[in-house]
């Protein structure tokens, strides 16, 4: 009779009799594939292992398996399990004596086969979260991404100590999360000025990072622990906490969702009343991710973003996580107005009524509304 320590791994080592050995194969290696680009999440390789195994293998390995398509990888892949055991008997007669009898051999050395497929198809399948633009998906021709200029309308000051990680516009006045350790706070500015209106330290540990405002409150990030703080909006009060997985970097709201980055190329979308992931897009320019995503702002439809240590603004579609522009600041800030190598470009608010969108930078010294132009 079958081994019983061999009956987990029986759909892997007798191929089914329906359309032959090729075909068999071949569905069942494309299940899995279905699989792990269905979950697209956080795994070990022995978790997606686990996972199909524990699966029936789709009745009869139809023709075509809904939901799944055959690419380059998978066709290569069935060429090479088609050579390895179309020499193969389909069933394996009953196994008597020895386990290491030639056909225990011979089982032995299939499951080490496909074992070192599994494995490597869940390295290759495993992302994480549940991304709504999968990296291989037929996608239209690439256009190239429009870069575009600015000009400077007015420039205000700014708090040169201020390492600013988060900004908004609301109410004729900014409001402003600075961060590094001991000397985080959350503040609301005077625009035309620059001077404090109003003010809330975040202690230590914590190193704040990105902020929005959504339906009369205040959401905070901070950068390494995985906790953001709520805050009523007017009175500056923390009136709740909330937790995230990753690192927080930047955040702003589509009036529906909290959209927080975290130096990666992904940007999620999370639900504000349980801060569950609602979906996940990933950046790219072209064919390239664009990593080191930072402070974020939601302007008419589109996410801009900062990319830390970058002169420049990405304009990003939150449906499909396309780059469609590139806002170039070079030259914003004049050679010599600041020294300190982090005093970087980020900080992005839009004031929606009147259209305005102002940018400025960790430790700069003024704070600019610019309009942005097509080169």
């Amino acid at each position: 009779m079958f081994p019983s320590f061999l009956i987990p791994l029986s759909p892997l080592i007798l191929v089914p009799q329906t359309n032959g050995n090729s075909l068999a194969w071949f569905q069942l290696v494309n299940h899995f594939v279905g699989i792990t680009r269905k979950n697209r999440r956080v795994c070990r390789p022995t978790r997606v292992l686990s996972e199909v195994l524990s699966q029936d293998p789709p009745t009869g390995y139809p023709e075509s398996l809904p939901g799944v398509k055959l690419d380059a990888f998978v066709f290569l892949l069935w060429r090479m399990i088609i050579s390895m055991t179309s020499a193969t008997p389909t069933t394996l007669p009953p196994l008597t004596g020895s386990l290491f009898s030639p056909i225990a051999k011979n089982a032995a050395r299939r499951i080490a086969v496909t074992f070192v497929l599994v494995f490597s198809l869940a390295s290759f399948a495993c992302q994480s979260g549940t991304v709504a633009n999968l990296p291989g998906e037929k996608t239209p021709a690439i256009q190239p991404v429009p870069i575009y200029s600015y000009e400077v309308v007015h420039f205000w000051p700014h708090d040169p100590r201020a390492f600013t990680q988060g900004l908004v516009f609301h109410d004729g006045k900014l409001l402003e999360s600075t961060g590094q350790q001991g000397r985080s706070s959350l503040r609301r500015v005077e625009l035309e000025t620059g001077k404090v209106l109003q003010k809330v330290d975040v202690g230590e540990p914590y190193f704040a990072e990105g902020i929005t405002l959504l339906k009369g409150k205040i959401y905070q990030l901070t950068w390494q622990h995985q906790l953001g703080f709520i805050y009523d909006a007017w009175t500056f009060e923390e009136i709740g906490k909330f937790n995230y997985q990753g690192e927080g970097w930047g955040l702003t709201n589509d009036g529906q969702s909290l959209i927080v980055s975290d130096g990666t190329n992904r940007v999620r979308f999370l639900d504000p009343d349980n801060f569950q992931v609602r979906k996940t897009i990933a950046v790219f320019d072209g064919t390239m991710p664009v990593m080191e995503i930072n402070e974020l702002e939601y302007v008419q439809g589109e996410i801009y973003a900062n990319i830390w240590h970058a002169d420049r603004i990405a304009r990003i579609d939150p449906q499909t996580g396309r780059i469609v522009g590139w806002i170039d600041l070079r030259g914003l800030l004049a050679r010599g107005e600041v020294h300190d190598e982090e005093a970087v470009l980020n900080g992005i608010a839009y004031d929606e009524t009147n259209g305005r969108l102002f940018v400025t930078g960790k430790l700069w010294p003024k704070l600019f509304e610019i309009r942005v132009n097509r080169k």
